[in-house]
């Protein structure tokens, strides 16, 4: 069992089986499976001393899965400065679940309310995962890969041409000579 950054113990030990971790550029990344992501948020912040929660997202990595991720941080104590950590799991594109972190961190509700928006990821218990963003007839999940931008089929990109190809007889811009 090796620690990795500034883990105290391995973290399968910390975190549960099939517990990975990687330190770079001074953050700490732990993957976790699916099943153990309250767990392994409650061991975050009860063993590790990650009482601040910054944010909760998620990131559509086709052919793989949805990936949540949390960033937690234990703030500066007695000679340690600031540890982050980056708690993530995968959970599949055609059921998308994970239980709610609300009970263990207060903040993720409005992180998780905005992830089950644009992702469609189902927090089960969170205690109120209404639409949040978007408006109520919308559909879809416009931050996964496979949602259609309905703007881009319906009309052309206004910025594909240049000044003087419009055809409205504007002044053409001057043509750019290299240095020398």
């Amino acid at each position: 069992m090796t620690t990795v950054g500034w883990l105290p113990d391995g973290a399968e030990a910390l975190f549960g089986d099939g517990a990975t971790a990687e330190d770079a550029y001074g953050l700490l990344t732990v993957d976790v499976p699916a099943e153990s992501w309250t767990s392994a948020l409650r061991a975050a912040r009860d063993d590790l001393g990650c009482s601040y929660f910054d944010w909760l997202s998620a990131v559509d990595e086709p052919g793989t899965g949805i990936r949540v991720c949390a960033h937690v941080v234990a703030l500066p104590g007695a000679g340690q400065g600031i540890r982050r950590l980056v708690l993530r799991t995968t959970v599949p594109h055609e059921a998308p679940a994970l239980p709610t972190a609300t009970g263990v961190y207060a903040g993720a509700g409005w992180h998780e309310r905005e992830t089950h928006e644009m992702f469609g990821v189902d927090f089960t218990d969170h205690p109120h995962l209404a639409p949040l963003l978007l408006p109520d007839a919308f559909e879809g999940h416009p931050l996964r890969k496979d949602f259609v931008l309905a703007a881009r089929v319906v009309k052309t990109w206004p910025g594909a041409k240049e000044p003087g190809e419009s055809g409205h007889g504007g002044p053409k811009r001057r043509t750019m000579l290299p240095p020398g």
